[in-house]
């Protein structure tokens, strides 16, 4: 199951994953291109496709839509919580402060609300592995990210809190924190503006969805005795939250 499967990093796991002939839940806002995404990966790789629509933010939706997940599919063996955004990019004392709620209530809140919903599908096989999106920005606090720093710092802590209170039930948790990938990321941070998006990369080659999705599969495929608990991933121009190398 992949959350925030509409673009980027999700989609980016959902064509890795499929590729390997798993069978999908996906998830996201946007209707259109979920069905979208189902039709192709149904198409392409010959497996079932389940897309469900809601906003993570919302906790009665996330508690409804699981709660009438039919049997057959609540096997769930791996859980991507991937979505997740940055919204405004601005000094302390100048954000807006509708940027730092939806910020909270996507990164933490409905990581929180999706990982409640599936766990007891896991608990009940005694097995499972749940990957969460982290970030380098949840390891440095850096100038004007401020919230989103801290919301990312908060999966940090949920990750190794999971990784401790789930142990009894044989569930891995493992935290995935990249550095700058190229996706809607900026252009979402920077609400639309795509010369303020695309100076964001300027002067060094960035990740990509798919470098993640290929670490996080790799993540999934190790034996049943291994866990990676926290990988921190960046490109090689960049060290960590502060320092680039750029051209």
């Amino acid at each position: 199951m992949i959350t925030g499967a509409t673009s980027g990093i999700g989609e980016a796991c959902a064509k890795k994953f499929a590729a390997a002939g798993y069978h999908l839940i996906i998830t996201g806002r946007r209707a259109d291109r979920l069905e979208k995404l189902k039709m192709n990966l149904e198409n392409e790789f010959a497996i079932e496709v389940r897309s469900l629509v809601f906003d993570v933010q919302d906790r009665n939706a996330v508690g409804n839509t699981f709660s009438k997940l039919p049997v057959e599919w609540q096997s769930i063996d791996i859980l991507i919580n991937n979505a997740g955004l940055a919204s405004g990019k601005d000094s302390f004392e100048d954000a807006n402060m509708d940027d730092w709620e939806t910020m909270l209530n996507t990164n933490v809140h409905g990581l929180l609300y999706v990982s409640k919903a599936i766990v007891p599908f896991m608990i009940a096989r005694k097995k499972g592995h749940i990957i969460n999106m982290g970030s380098v920005a949840g390891k440095d606090v850096y100038e004007n990210g401020n919230v989103y720093c801290a919301s990312k710092f908060a999966v940090d802590a949920i990750n190794r809190a999971m990784r401790i209170d789930l142990l009894k039930h044989g569930i891995k948790v493992t935290g995935i924190h990249p550095g700058a990938v190229e996706t809607e990321f900026a252009l979402v941070r920077f609400k639309g503006d795509e010369k303020k998006a695309a100076a964001t990369y300027n002067g060094f080659t960035p990740l990509s969805g798919n470098d993640i999705a290929d670490t996080i599969f790799y993540c999934t495929q190790l034996p049943d005795h291994v866990c990676i608990n926290d990988l921190v991933i960046t490109c090689t121009q960049q060290a960590d939250a502060f320092y680039f190398n750029k051209q």
